[in-house]
C-alpha cells in the first residue's frame, strides 16, 4: 500500500491533494450521488479525459484541489477546491466543495472544510475565502454559517447550471474571522 501524505488531520478526517489514483473512487462516488448533486452542480462528465482536465487545473498556482478522507479507513467523503487564487494585495480564493450521498449528515464536510480553511489561512497565506452558494441549498448555507462565513451579498445570474443562469449568495471569511471562530469553538 502506498504511503499517503496528509496535509492536515482532524479527529475523524484528513485532507490531502486530489490525485490521479482517485479517479475510480471519485467516479463511483459521483455516480452514486448524481441525483443529489445534479441540482447544484449540473450533469458532470465522468471520463478519464474530463478527470485529467480537472487535475491539470491544480498544476496552476491559481487552483488547489483536495479530498477529505475518513481518518480510520482512508476512503474519500468529500472534495474541496480553492479556485481563482489571487496573491498580492488580495490574497484570496473561491471555494468549491461537494459531499457524497453515502456520507452526508455525519459532519465530515464541516470538519474537512475547517481543515482546508486552516490550510488556506496558514501555509497558503491567503487572507480571504469566498463561497458562492445557491439560495435554496440550505445544507451548504448552514455549513458556511457553522464555520463562521458571513453573508456579503447576492449575485444574480451568477453561474450557468442545468441550462439556466442561477443566482447565488456570496459568503466569505477572513483569516481574522476564522481565528475568532476557532477560539470560540475551543
Amino acid at each position: 500500500m502506498a504511503i499517503t501524505s496528509y496535509l492536515l488531520q482532524g479527529p475523524r478526517v484528513v485532507i490531502r491533494h486530489v490525485r490521479r489514483q482517485d479517479y475510480d473512487e471519485l467516479t463511483a462516488l459521483a455516480q452514486e450521488s448524481a441525483e443529489m448533486l445534479r441540482r447544484w452542480l449540473g450533469a458532470r462528465e465522468n471520463t478519464v479525459e474530463a478527470f485529467e482536465s480537472y487535475l491539470e487545473r491544480f498544476e496552476q498556482p491559481t487552483h488547489e484541489g483536495f479530498v477529505i478522507c475518513r481518518r480510520d479507513a482512508g476512503t474519500i467523503v468529500g472534495g474541496i477546491n480553492i479556485n481563482n487564487i489571487v496573491k498580492g494585495t488580495l490574497q484570496s480564493g473561491t471555494l468549491g466543495y461537494t459531499s457524497y450521498a453515502s456520507t452526508t449528515g455525519r459532519g465530515y464536510m464541516t470538519e474537512g472544510l475547517r481543515l482546508v480553511v486552516q490550510l488556506a489561512f496558514g501555509p497558503l497565506e491567503l487572507h480571504r475565502l469566498e463561497a458562492n452558494i445557491q439560495p435554496d441549498n440550505t445544507s451548504s448555507l448552514n455549513l458556511a454559517k457553522r464555520l463562521g462565513f458571513q453573508r456579503e451579498g447576492y449575485s444574480t445570474a451568477f453561474q450557468y447550471i442545468n441550462g439556466e443562469w442561477r443566482d447565488h449568495e456570496r459568503w466569505a471569511i477572513t483569516a481574522e474571522t476564522a481565528r475568532t471562530a476557532a477560539q470560540l469553538t475551543n
